[in-house]
């Protein structure tokens, strides 16, 4: 029996849209050109921040931060960020008795706009109040406490392999891969990942009737 869902955040919840958008606005470059980089860095099995540092050789991201937020140009979700079944997909699980947990590898202020969007979610954690970031074994461990069920009894889901799914099952975690977003949809159909995947969904509304009924994924 699953008895906790917890969701990564970025291009599994929300949109990352705006992310990208605003820092390719502050580093003064096309947006068309900061989203090239992104997708190119992702099929290459890097770090998406390794697209800024392509830009701005030697970027100091966390000084970068401070300046934008110090600018007033920093971090900011609205309802519009969430993907529409965003909100639906969340409540038909807690309707169905399931812990519902976010966590993932966000800015503390992040978890603190997600938490104001005022989700049906029982818990929301990031990886800067946790101090440690996905895909440490310990960001999972925190993941399991953060539910309060054990691990086979909790599901994580995401869109991206090497810091969602993969280190999730080899926490002990069953694992959700989502296909949207560019990771997801870059390797949501790799055999070799799917391995590590319990469920394969396109949409978090497909996820309350697999868990009733204990289907395999598709």
């Amino acid at each position: 029996m699953i008895r906790v869902v917890v969701f990564d955040i970025g291009e599994t919840l929300v949109r990352d849209d705006r992310y990208w958008a605003s820092w390719a606005d502050w580093l003064g470059v096309s947006r068309h050109t900061l989203s090239a980089l992104v997708g190119a860095v992702t099929a290459m099995g890097l770090d998406n921040a390794e697209a800024v540092r392509l830009l701005r050789p030697g970027v100091d991201l966390a000084e970068e931060r401070r300046a934008r937020e110090e600018a007033g140009r920093g971090e900011y979700l609205d309802e519009t960020d969430l993907y529409p079944d965003v909100r639906p997909g969340l409540q038909a699980l807690r309707d169905m008795g399931v812990r519902v947990c976010v966590a993932g590898n966000q800015t503390a202020k992040a978890g603190n706009l997600v938490r104001g969007l005022s989700l049906p979610a029982d818990e929301i954690a990031t990886s800067e109040e946790w101090g440690v970031a996905k895909p440490d074994p310990a960001f999972f461990r925190r993941v399991a406490e953060l539910g309060g069920a054990v691990p086979e009894e909790t599901v994580y889901v995401g869109d991206h392999p090497a810091n969602d799914v993969i280190p999730a099952k080899a926490a002990g975690l069953r694992t959700c891969m989502i296909r949207r977003g560019p990771w997801g949809h870059l390797w949501g159909s790799d055999s070799t990942i799917l391995r590590s995947v319990d469920w394969r969904i396109d949409s978090i509304l497909e996820l309350p009737p697999i868990l009733h009924g204990g289907s395999e994924w598709s």
